[in-house]
């Protein structure tokens, strides 16, 4: 019988969930902080923790990295409500096996569950599972890439094909959900690198004192902690690719290091003397502006130059509708093959909603809303009740502003050089303050009114103070 950690702190919510997997022949234990199910670790072994993003000290993301640094075996499944899908989609990333939104349906809490148990996790995943973030080391794209047949797409496969058999270092710009890593990987499979490896980490994942290690590794005793050597990713990565996603979140002292690895191409473990040559090339990715983190100083300016000889733009899926349907026909194919359903299709009323929608978490979100709905399709087609409301429902609009945070409006006028990066950011302040309020301090329709990430949100908040 497998046992079952249900971590929330809505204790009816727990009961029912509690008694709904227990008659379906689970054993289930409930808590409901982050470290009181840390504490049942101690006495009790867990096949499956599913937690509650949302808890009193903490968050299910937490409970996620730790789960994952100290018990890796374990699978986790978060629980978010539909407003926290791309915080979800981040704890995807870091190991979760999946997520699932609130209001829960019985039948896709059921499938996720019995699916979660029955799959093997990865040895690889374990293996480099001494810390939370080495989860991500090696990643594999959840299906083929889809080129497209937009004139963007074919655009951009265009620029896939010229850059990859070169041995140019990438930086690839594009919104949370875009496909930033499954480009990186195309560029990788059509390069002379394709038989090495390919090593993507998420930067934005790394802890602050680990980034160090976790890129260049270190020696037995560097420092608490280290207790024998480490090889880091750009070792591991050495004679193929290294992709770095949101790489604007590295620390400024770990940029000095990179900038050195790229330029010497040597590395040094920290706490070690010994240089180690690597030949690696490297892929960056980012959904932030690093020219202006680097005219506040949070980017060195250098390491932008080296990283950016060339540069590729992954394109929002609220500007490539007409690719809409190649994606949507690829990801109904791959639910249907996990959930082995037969669903042929789509109806008229959801391909209205489809092409309707701004898609703020783009294929990311695309991909999990299908899978969603498939799973509570009965018939040939998915129908518009088994989507989210979310997607249907009136967004909140700002009403008589013609600002956006890409530039000036028409009839705004066009700054000096020399004031132009003061009015921007002034710009930006008052444009997020008054989304802020006009959603009652919602943060995410305000970071979906944006079209930016909740991390940039809160990161540019108190940046301006407006928390």
């Amino acid at each position: 019988m497998k046992h079952i950690l249900l971590v929330e702190d809505d204790l009816t919510y727990s009961r029912i969930v509690k008694t709904f997997l227990e008659k379906n022949g689970f054993t289930v234990q409930t808590a409901i902080k982050v470290k009181e199910a840390q504490q049942f670790f101690s006495n009790s072994k867990f096949d499956l923790i599913i937690a509650d993003f949302r808890l009193p000290d903490g968050t299910g993301m937490e409970l996620l990295q730790w789960s994952k640094s100290n018990y890796p075996q374990t699978q986790v499944i978060l629980i978010t409500h539909y407003s926290d899908i791309r915080i979800a989609i981040k704890a995807m990333k870091l190991g979760a096996f999946e997520y699932i939104t609130k209001p829960i349906n019985p039948d896709e809490l059921l499938a996720t569950v019995q699916e979660s148990l029955s799959a093997k996790v990865p040895e690889q995943a374990a293996a480099v599972a001494s810390s939370a973030s080495t989860s991500l080391s090696k990643i594999k794209s959840e299906s083929s890439y889809v080129i497209g047949s937009s004139a963007e797409a074919e655009k951009l496969e265009k620029h896939i094909q010229l850059v990859a058999p070169t041995d140019l270092s990438v930086l690839v710009l594009g919104e949370t959900g875009t496909g930033k890593e499954f480009i990186s990987r195309r560029i990788h499979d059509f390069s002379t690198r394709k038989d090495g490896p390919f090593i993507a980490l998420d930067c934005g994942a790394l802890p602050k004192e680990l980034a160090g290690s976790e890129l260049f590794g270190h020696v037995k005793g560097a420092f608490t902690g280290a207790l024998e050597n480490k090889t880091g990713h750009f070792e591991m990565a050495n004679g193929g690719t290294i992709f770095l996603d949101e790489i604007g979140n590295l620390s400024y002292e770990v940029q000095i290091q990179l900038l050195r690895a790229i330029q010497e191409r040597t590395i040094r473990k920290i706490g070690g003397n010994k240089e180690i040559q690597i030949d690696v090339r490297i892929i960056a990715a980012t959904n932030d502006n690093l020219i202006l983190q680097a005219g506040d100083g949070h980017f060195r300016e250098d390491l932008y130059h080296r990283l950016n000889e060339f540069t590729l733009s992954a394109i929002p899926l609220r500007n490539k509708k007409e690719d809409l349907e190649d994606f949507a026909d690829q990801f109904l194919d791959e639910s249907n093959e996990r959930l082995g359903k037969n669903v042929k299709g789509f109806s008229p009323d959801v391909w209205e909603i489809f092409l309707a929608y701004d898609w703020p978490g783009n294929l990311r979100e695309l991909r999990n809303i299908i899978k969603r709905a498939v799973l509570l399709t009965s018939g040939s087609h998915v129908e518009k009740d088994a989507l989210p409301a979310d997607l249907y429902e009136p967004s909140v609009s700002v009403a008589g502003n013609s600002i956006s945070l890409g530039g000036y409006s028409r009839s705004s006028e066009l700054p000096s050089p020399k004031d132009y990066k003061s009015q921007w950011v002034e710009q930006e302040k008052e444009l997020i303050q008054k989304v802020l309020m006009d959603t009652k301090f919602n943060k995410s329709k305000t970071a979906r009114i944006l079209n930016m990430d909740r991390k940039t949100l809160y990161s540019k908040m108190e940046k301006y103070g407006l928390d």
